[in-house]
């Protein structure tokens, strides 16, 4: 999500940076992106495409005909750069868990965490500002369980507790960290009274 003005520079820097990555097999040197999963997965990262060009999203760049020479038959998708993107669509609401960015404007602050309370996912959200308060600010009101500032990826080292929260989060505690080491501990607690 952009926010008023910086939105066009924003933009044309995402889809820049998008086109920059190199797809293939990830065990060749300068390779930053390999395959989805599996076929089922590729096919339903190009469904998310497709529905989101039917929603009306602008596709700025298209992943889908994306292909590797001597691996033609590998689970490859480019990296696909939506803007415009309605928080209600099928791209805007959903975990698409492929190579998909959706772009969102909002007027202020207060718009972006509106659109984030809204939102029925919160895995993980970054700002970037050089306002020690705006960053303060969205630190404390963003409804995700990470939060990063001015960093692209708020996914913390292995012993900070990692997840989503909402519908982003399933099951009882988070992965790694704290909350690892209480899930696979059987914990003990000694209640004592002396007279």
């Amino acid at each position: 999500m952009t926010i008023g003005k910086s939105h066009g520079e924003v933009k044309e820097r995402l889809v820049a940076a998008a086109k920059s990555i190199r797809v293939g097999d990830g065990a060749e040197p300068g390779i930053s992106m390999g395959p989805v999963i599996r076929e089922s997965a590729r096919q339903r990262v190009v469904s998310y495409i497709e529905k989101g060009i039917a929603e009306g999203a602008e596709l700025l760049l298209d992943g889908r005909g994306h292909t590797v020479k001597g691996r033609e038959k590998g689970f490859f998708l480019g990296p696909t750069v939506f803007d415009k993107v309605n928080p209600k669509s099928s791209v805007g609401r959903d975990e698409i868990f492929g190579p998909v960015l959706s772009i969102m404007n909002v007027p202020d602050m207060a718009g972006a965490l509106e659109l984030l309370h809204a939102h029925p996912q919160a895995n993980t959200t970054s700002i970037f500002t050089s306002s020690g308060k705006a960053a303060r600010d969205f630190a404390m009101q963003a409804p995700p369980a990470m939060v990063g500032v001015n960093v692209g990826v708020a996914a913390p080292m292995a012993f900070f507790p990692f997840g989503g929260s909402k519908d982003s989060f399933f099951g009882d505690v988070k992965a790694t960290g704290r909350d690892s080491v209480v899930f696979y501990t059987e914990q003990k607690v000694v209640i004592e009274r002396w007279f």
